[in-house]
């Protein structure tokens, strides 16, 4: 390690969750190339790498050896529970294990009306704002409650109308994810005995509270309607004049309370909610941010916006939008939207016996290694010009002699994202119908971006929106 220890001589500080905060961890990036290591103030040091042949051996480590560090993920646990983002060992695996069938393309295919759905209602309140005059519009905002939305649907079959009107549920997710942000910033906090006799500590009771009572209240009662009723109805659905029979639309909740074990064992109701507040917690941000970038750097590229809606009208021409696969290079605008503007900045581990990276250098057993995403996403060494926003180094050309972990939006290895599958299904859905009815160009403000829990900017992403004779939906 003594490599990395003389380098952490020049970083005692982490930069700030501000754009000068991220431009500092491009120069961070320009001098180490691959990894370097710090102290966070006198308390904690950690190794951050931000090359794909140092992240890798990392990453695909076996998730036995592999453990969530307290110091950044801790603060999620009182509001997550012990759920398959913070568990750990056996515990995760047989978690895993459980929740894979949940992500299966079958299940995936049916989430896609939804999405349609959702999309549908915030492109209607769009098409009243710009008859209005306010065509300038936060996506932000506008895509958050989208995303929120559609996962209510998708997890608990519930129709919040958050799109339209306040809840307390949604009002507790988003205070939530700000107290949360704001106690990893305020080193005093990290301390329990002092955080939960504060009044954020309270606040983040109180939202607990209410997140909780939600979640548990339709898992108590879908557990009952099952054990009443069986497992969810058949119906007959005809298709080219050929008569089937097949279950109605299993949601997240249905999925996880008919799971077993190997031994018949399922989930209790305790380690259900845990999974369903995850889902929300996980789902929601990430892919609303993943989304409002995208937008962002098609508007900047109008040329590149004009290929995709061609290819998506193209594609719907028989309005068949599960066949939203088929969408080459609008996905390849989506990567590199996702490599330029990553949802999540970095990710941690700890690892319990020591890790090798290349030039025989050794992390120790339990230190924090941080995953810098956006410093991977950013290394000059592997993307030239990482600056730039251009999806065809995406073009499968492109990429056949690219690192497998060059790019990695969602992780990699073992505890990768579970539901990245959803996301990206999500981002195809929303993205082609966003720019079959609307043309998005620049809001007119600077935007600087804002890493906090995903990837935001100062102020919101403001667009302007025209409204579009798209061909009928």
């Amino acid at each position: 390690m003594k490599h990395y220890l003389q380098m952490s001589q020049c970083w005692r500080n982490l930069p700030p969750h501000t754009e000068e905060g991220l431009q500092a961890v491009d120069q961070l990036v320009r001098t180490y190339s691959h990894s370097c290591s710090w102290f966070l103030g006198p308390f904690y040091s950690l190794v951050r790498l931000f090359h794909p042949d140092y992240i890798k051996p990392l990453l695909l480590a076996p998730a036995s050896i592999t453990v969530k560090d307290e110091l950044f993920y801790g603060f999620l646990r009182p509001w997550l529970g012990q759920s398959l983002l913070l568990s750990n060992g056996e515990d995760w695996s047989r978690r895993r294990r459980l929740l894979t069938p949940a992500f299966h393309f079958d299940i995936l295919k049916n989430y896609v009306k939804i999405f349609n759905h959702s999309s549908d209602i915030m492109h209607s309140k769009w098409r009243r704002l710009v008859a209005e005059g306010e065509s300038r519009q936060d996506m932000f905002n506008h895509i958050s409650l989208m995303t929120l939305d559609s996962l209510l649907r998708c997890t608990f079959s519930y129709n919040s109308n958050c799109q339209e009107s306040s809840s307390e549920y949604i009002a507790a997710i988003f205070e939530l994810s700000t107290l949360v942000i704001e106690r990893r910033g305020r080193i005093l906090h990290h301390w329990d005995y002092l955080y939960w006799r504060s009044p954020e500590g309270q606040r983040f009771k109180q939202a607990c509270s209410v997140v909780h009572g939600f979640t548990r209240t339709v898992v108590q009662e879908r557990r009952a309607q099952l054990l009443h009723r069986g497992e969810p109805e058949s119906h007959t659905d005809t298709t080219g004049g050929e008569e089937k029979k097949k279950k109605r639309v299993a949601d997240f909740i249905d999925l996880l309370l008919l799971s077993k074990d190997e031994d018949g064992h399922g989930l209790t109701d305790e380690e259900i909610k845990a999974e369903a507040d995850t889902f929300m917690f996980g789902g929601h941000d990430t892919t609303a941010s993943g989304i409002s970038w995208v937008l962002y750097n098609l508007s900047q590229h109008q040329d590149y916006q004009d290929r995709c809606r061609a290819e998506v009208n193209d594609l719907l021409q028989d309005r068949k939008t599960e066949d939203l696969d088929c969408l080459p290079f609008t996905t390849m605008c989506i990567k590199e939207s996702l490599r330029l503007h990553s949802p999540v900045s970095a990710v941690t581990r700890r690892y319990t016996k020591d890790m090798t990276v290349p030039g025989g250098r050794v992390i120790p057993q339990g230190s924090i290694c941080l995953v810098s995403i956006y410093g991977n996403h950013h290394n000059p060494e592997i993307w030239p010009d990482p600056d730039v926003y251009n999806p065809m180094r995406f073009d499968p050309e492109n990429s056949k002699d690219r690192s497998s972990h060059a790019f990695i939006p969602f992780s990699s290895g073992p505890r990768n994202c579970i539901g990245q599958k959803f996301a990206m299904a999500e981002l195809r859905v929303v993205v082609a119908l966003t720019l079959r009815r609307f043309r998005l160009t620049p809001g007119g403000v600077e935007v600087r971006r804002l890493p906090q829990l995903v990837l935001r900017a100062e102020g919101g992403l403001w667009l302007t929106l025209e409204t579009l004779d798209a061909p009928q939906d």
